[in-house]
């Protein structure tokens, strides 16, 4: 995974619980890991004929998905195991009475916050009431302007985004960046293509569902909800899809700030930024991610009412807020964006919901109790090994590399010396001290925690760029790549079976956390990862040669990806997954060929009657087992640029000449795929 920290979601959603004594408590239950293991496959498919039915398909049979979740994995059994630990730490944290300002003490009262319901649903909608009235108060260009400001400051999604993030020309420096927002639906397909109306129908009910909760008419709800999407429908059509989105150099537009400011008369950008704590010489210039947005932005802003603009923010603030406010607002929220939306047809339990809020606001301070009770330092060791022997066989394939000019490979090399990775946790853990939390006032822990955030990020702004900072709490069952600062990052949380586990042997880990190694690596030249040079700057420093050559290669990906069938006439977008597919391939060639130097030397033995080659890409293949609802298969198709689990565990391998030869895969079995027709780029 590679991300932009500006793009981060920052607030999250959730809940509540009244105060509790430990003799109240169960003894948490003991979590249970989602292993690797042989009875998940089904030996009674053929390998050559559906790898991925061979590989998970018992496990698949013996997996529903569970009522509260849209699907069902081994990421999601490890978020699960993970989260039970959480519960554990957080059940005995509130439970107790521990020192003010202690981490105990702050994520106690947080989670006994969350979990207070009673409180929640009497307060109704008075923690927003500040809010609401000034939008309501609105009569003005300046008091817009304010007013958004006061929503961003927030953590409230409202027009646009603006935040602070490396410049990635100059990915030493923060600098102010601003990027098209304000859109409740997924992508900009969902305005408009056909395929969808059922979705915006659905909306439209939803924001009148939530109007009428907060006092509306049904008449005067459904008008609301007509002006909302109307004005979010406008601000989509300049908005840029998400294949669109992934284009690095299209979304670096830097210019001075009062260019942008003179861009937007109604909405006076100056004081927006004042509000908002932002000025000084380090304000002068600003990176524009879509200009056309803000284009697009200012003629809707002159061409609708005020009255229009109050009536989507004031959805806005309901709908940033409504997990946090009384039963109805959230269950309304879930309804329309995790069932209609995702097929979801239940909520998590309480706990889990108000764990994950938790670990959203304030999740190094969580993290640094889930990292002592569930990360030992022996885990860092041996990532640390198995980073290396993968990075030695990057270093090595990329001074081999056939297919690359001299000039090309030279600063390949050079971009791949500086590159580093850090494992588990941060070094340095975030400071929490001025971050107010109390057992009874969750919206107040709430907001405190995301004006810190915000202010946290404000104060970056012409400041060098923290490149030992994470971007992910240590529980997070994920990785990435950062591209400015050319490193990968490994939270505590994937480094658990069935990704790393220190009771099987070698070929499993390679095939597990070896994999997702080599993939995060190889995010440093994939599609978009090649325009950023060894500093982390956005640069052109390929030749036109290598360019073609590497967009020739790519190609095959796209068509391959293409042609999977996901559903009914939906088919995986080629172009979106790019990045992710050409990891992946990247992923299992450097892990394997990690894997092979390791076993030099060494006697081989079977397990389970496979091979080390076997149960390597058996090991692949069920990190990416899923079971997932159709609805949420349709929404991740337009929107995330992974693709489904079943396409992930195939679609590298018949890539891979090892994988036909571990399995006998010879041509005419359905697995078999024309040599001419695999990519192979690094």
């Amino acid at each position: 995974m590679k991300l932009h920290p500006l793009l981060l979601a920052t607030g999250l959603v959730l809940l509540s619980l009244p105060s509790l004594r430990a003799a109240d408590l169960p003894a948490p239950p003991k979590p249970v890991a989602p292993r690797f293991s042989a009875a998940n496959m089904d030996r009674s498919i053929d390998p050559r004929v559906d790898f991925a039915r061979y590989a998970w398909g018992s496990w698949s049979k013996a997996n529903p998905i569970p009522a509260d979740k849209s699907r069902w994995g081994a990421f999601n059994e490890l978020d699960q195991y993970n989260q039970t630990a959480l519960k554990g730490i957080l059940e005995t944290a509130a439970a107790k009475s521990h020192e003010p300002g202690s981490l105990e003490q702050k994520v106690g009262d947080f989670y006994a916050s969350a979990m207070n319901t009673a409180a929640i649903d009497a307060a109704g909608l008075k923690p927003i009431e500040t809010d609401l009235a000034q939008v309501a108060a609105i009569v003005s260009p300046a008091d817009l302007a304010r007013a958004v400001a006061s929503l961003h400051n927030q953590q409230v999604g409202a027009l646009f985004n603006v935040g602070v993030a490396p410049d990635e020309k100059n990915s030493v420096l923060n600098v102010l960046q601003a990027f098209q927002g304000g859109l409740s639906l997924p992508s900009k397909e969902y305005y408009f293509a056909a395929q969808y109306e059922k979705q915006r129908t659905g909306f439209a009910a939803h924001v009148a569902k939530i109007f009428m909760l907060a006092g509306d008419t049904p008449e005067a709800a459904a008008a609301g909800a007509k002006t909302v999407f109307e004005a979010e429908k406008s601000l989509a059509a300049n908005a840029r899809t998400p294949i669109e989105l992934r284009d690095s150099l299209a979304n670096y537009n830097k210019m001075p700030t009062a260019e942008l400011a003179a861009k937007l008369p109604a909405l006076p950008f100056a004081l927006y930024l004042g509000e908002r704590g932002i000025g000084g010489p380090a304000a002068a210039d600003i990176i524009v991610g879509q200009p056309k947005f803000f284009e697009g932005l200012q003629e809707q802003l002159a061409a609708r009412s005020l009255s229009d603009w109050k009536t989507y923010l004031r959805y806005h603030i309901l709908r940033a807020d409504a997990a946090f406010l009384a039963a109805p607002f959230e269950a309304e929220r879930f309804r329309f964006y995790s069932t209609e939306l995702q097929g979801t047809p239940a909520m998590e339990p309480r706990w889990q919901r108000s764990a994950r809020i938790v670990d959203g606001e304030i999740g190094e301070a969580l993290g640094q109790l889930y990292v002592a009770q569930y990360y030992p330092p022996e885990a860092k060791a041996k990532m640390d090994r198995m980073i290396k022997n993968i990075v030695d066989v990057m270093h090595d394939r990329l001074g081999q590399l056939d297919w690359m000019t001299a000039e090309t490979r030279q600063k390949a090399l050079a971009k791949f010396d500086r590159f580093y990775a850090k494992v588990g946790h941060p070094e340095k853990w975030r400071d929490y001290s001025t971050v107010k939390v109390g057992p009874g006032g969750y919206f107040a822990n709430i907001r405190a925690a995301n004006e810190f955030e915000d202010k946290r990020n404000i104060a970056k702004l012409g400041q060098p760029v923290d490149k030992t900072e994470w971007f992910m709490s240590p529980p997070t069952v994920n990785a990435y790549f950062d591209p400015t600062a050319n490193n990968i990052n490994f939270p505590a949380g994937i480094l658990q079976p069935p990704f790393f586990d220190f009771t099987l042997d070698d070929a499993v880990n390679y095939g597990g956390i070896g994999a997702v190694i080599g993939h995060e690596i190889t995010h440093g030249f994939d599609d978009q990862g090649c325009h950023y040079d060894g500093n982390g700057n956005l640069s052109d420093w390929w030749t036109e040669a290598d360019t073609k050559e590497f967009k020739a290669r790519a190609q095959k990906m796209v068509d391959q990806y293409n042609g999977y069938e996901v559903l009914p006439g939906v088919h995986v977008k080629g172009e979106l997954t790019l990045g992710e597919n050409i990891a992946d391939l990247g992923g299992i060639t450097l892990a394997y060929e990690a894997l092979e130097r390791s076993l030099a030397g060494k006697e081989r033995k079977k397990i389970d009657g496979l091979t080390e080659e076997q149960r390597f890409f058996l090991a692949w293949a069920q990190v990416w087992r899923t079971n997932i609802r159709d609805a949420e298969q349709q929404r991740r198709v337009n929107v995330d640029p992974h693709a489904p689990g079943w396409c992930r565990t195939i679609g590298p391998l018949v890539n891979f000449q090892p994988f036909y030869e571990a399995f006998g895969i010879k041509e005419g079995d359905p697995m078999w795929v024309p040599p001419e027709k695999r990519a192979k780029i690094w």
